[in-house]
């Protein structure tokens, strides 16, 4: 399986983790009171929760979300009376049955006791995705994984007192730290007590080696200590980098915790950022870690309503991560991530990003939406707004709602405060919000001498497809001498616009720096190629390989579909028509550029597979020689240069 194959698994573990299946909440927990045991040689957690919340409506029946491994032994309510509880393994949910009605607006608090194995995926409420497991030299007991009882995933904040006791000379990480003692069984004890109403229900514990690098405290494994300063001090320029322009987050404490390679990718909570071991010494995981450091603000300090809000958050997740990207290595750097981007905003287009509560939040739909659309929703509000006001409004955001939800309204409305065309933006969040679909322009112009040596007048006509858009766009206009920028309103299906420039206007681009999402048969390819990446990552190939088809049908030259082809049939161990899919790649169109250095490695490796060891190193060296180690695949060229490519256990 090559990098890229394994980036994309990755990509999809991460999103899948993000939200519970849509539930909706019966009671507001208020606040936990938890001691947990964690026996790894045993793979077992031995757990007390003492939950506090309000009925949200008159209840018989209280539902609480727990991971499918752990049996409740007790469940008691406030005054000692036993409750019974029923599983459904199904949705990962216990029913449990008061002493007496709840009425709605009444408190009360439940304790519970309970045990259990947590060691795979298997009892996980995200269907594949290992999030909640005990074991040597990891354990991982991550907020999604329901490794305590729970309400509205991810949108019902509280707050949390834990004891975790770990085996002595295991490390335990959680949010709100307080200290640690030895305690009797050759255990310690790690005590937290996060005060104010978040999301911090996330424990790492292992066998850490620690480093403090800045306001970065790094938690590693001796296998990966080595990249503990480098990975610290990246984390701690992206951390100042968001505190500079977001502001000071609750905490300015941020651990920096290994996950092991079987979990997710990454995950986060209050004062923690964790990545799976195998991305600390990846060059190009910079944008995953600032993504994950990003959630001290957009997920921590505030967070969604519903799941109709979770673009809020995961859509500024993903555009701090290009924010960075652009202030570490310029506007092209931004400029260049935005068309894959806009790819996954149009790839599952159907619904308004402010109904995607009614999607599977497992799905790619609802992942595209919320992540990749939001993002674009964002880049286009700056673009509206200007950059000053948009980092205003985004302070004000996070000011305004500090450790509270967020919706969409109350974002609308204080945009709204930052631009004093409030009427535009009504127009704007209705598209893009409350809306599907984006413009397709076109552009006809004539150009006029004008007399006297006076320069040129260029008349033109901008169309589109959506009767009701309604945003400026950027138009260029090339001339013989000075570049003319020109910002022109864009109104309805069609759009006029005059432009006066001293040299002869050459050519007129729209939008050229994509600040606005709109469709372009280059997209097009794109979004073809993203829903056949999603569906290989779920491992329906066949489904893939139409998707790939319908890029090429697109743009018979593209050399990212012919690419995504050759790795499907390389996977099938169909090695003839992988190398004519990535000798395709080489003559293609060329877009993106690291297609060609993993062409050549991967018709390297089908020539290593088939016993042609000098074609092999032929290939190895011409991916040397394109200079580009995009993943890592210069040096990866270089290590098959020395040792020939062998078929991995996971390739079977």
């Amino acid at each position: 399986m090559s990098g890229r194959v394994r980036y994309l698994l990755a990509l999809a573990a991460i999103s899948v983790s993000a939200y519970a299946a849509p539930l909706r909440p019966q009671v507001d927990v208020s606040g936990y009171v938890i001691t947990a045991d964690l026996d790894p040689s045993k793979n077992e957690l031995t757990a007390t929760a003492k939950v506090t919340f309000t009925a949200l409506e008159d209840l018989s029946s209280v539902t609480l979300e727990l991971n499918n491994g752990l049996k409740i032994t007790k469940l008691t309510d406030g005054a000692g009376a036993t409750l019974s509880a029923d599983r459904v393994a199904t949705d990962s949910t216990v029913h449990i049955t008061p002493s007496k009605p709840l009425a709605k607006g009444e408190t009360a608090t439940y304790t519970f006791e309970y045990a259990g194995v947590l060691k795979d995926a298997d009892t996980s409420p995200v269907e594949g995705i290992k999030i909640a497991a005990v074991a040597d030299p990891i354990s991982i007991l991550l907020y999604p994984g329901r490794w305590f009882p729970l309400s509205g995933l991810y949108t019902d904040r509280f707050t949390a007192e834990m004891h975790i006791v770990v085996p002595k000379g295991e490390t335990a990480i959680a949010s709100g730290a307080g200290g640690h003692k030895d305690i009797a069984g050759g255990k310690t004890q790690f005590d937290f007590n996060w005060t104010k109403p978040g999301l911090p229900g996330t424990v790492i514990a292992g066998k850490f080696a620690e480093k403090t690098v800045g306001n970065i405290r790094t938690y590693t494994t001796e296998k990966h200590a080595g990249d503990a300063a480098g990975y610290g001090e990246t984390a701690a320029k992206e951390f100042e980098f968001m505190s500079s322009t977001f502001g000071q987050p609750e905490s300015t404490r941020v651990n920096l915790v290994e996950l092991p390679d079987d979990a997710v990718s990454s995950t986060w909570g209050p004062e923690i950022a964790a990545i799976a071991g195998s991305r600390w010494s990846d060059r190009n995981s910079y944008r995953l870690l600032a993504n994950t450091v990003s959630r001290q603000w957009w997920g921590s300090e505030i967070s969604p309503a519903t799941l109709n809000d979770a673009w809020i958050t995961n859509g500024m997740a993903r555009y701090s991560e290009l924010m960075y990207m652009e202030d570490a290595n310029g506007k092209n750097s931004l400029q260049s991530a935005i068309p894959d981007i806009s790819a996954g905003a149009l790839a599952y287009d159907t619904v308004p990003i402010s109904s995607i509560g009614r999607l599977d939040p497992f799905s790619p739909q609802f992942q595209s939406m919320s992540y990749e659309k939001g993002a674009m929703v964002y880049h286009m509000l700056r673009w509206e707004i200007g950059n000053d006001n948009f980092i205003k409004f985004l302070r004000n955001l996070l000011s305004v709602y500090t450790d509270k939800s967020v919706r969409s309204s109350d974002l609308q409305s204080l945009a709204g405060k930052m631009n004093p065309q409030a009427t535009t933006l009504e127009a704007f969040f209705a598209q893009w919000i409350d809306g599907t679909g984006a413009p397709a322009f076109q552009n006809k112009y004539t150009v006029f001498r004008l007399g006297s040596s006076k320069g040129f007048r260029t008349i033109g006509q901008i169309t589109q497809d959506l009767d009701l858009f309604r945003m400026p766009v950027e138009l260029r206009i090339e001339t013989d001498g000075k570049t003319e920028i020109r910002r022109i309103d864009v109104s309805g299906s069609e759009s006029q616009y005059t432009v006066e420039t001293f040299g002869r206007p050459r050519r007129v681009t729209i939008d050229p720096d994509n600040w606005v999402l709109k469709s372009t048969p280059d997209l097009a390819v794109r979004v073809a190629v993203l829903r056949g990446q999603q569906q290989a990552a779920q491992g329906d190939l066949i489904a893939a390989l139409n998707e790939y088809q319908k890029a090429l049908d697109a743009n018979k030259n593209s050399s990212l579909a012919n690419y995504r082809i050759g790795e499907i049939f390389f996977l099938q161990k169909n090695y003839q028509s992988a190398a004519n899919a990535f000798r395709d790649t080489l003559r293609g169109d060329g877009d993106p550029k690291w297609t060609e250095v993993w062409s050549h490695i991967k018709l390297g490796n089908i020539f290593d597979v088939t016993g042609q060891r000098d074609r092999a190193v032929n290939e190895y060296r011409l991916a040397i020689q394109t200079n580009d180690n995009t993943q890592g695949a210069i040096n990866e060229a270089r290590a098959r240069m020395a040792s020939p490519y062998k078929r991995e256990k996971t390739d079977e």
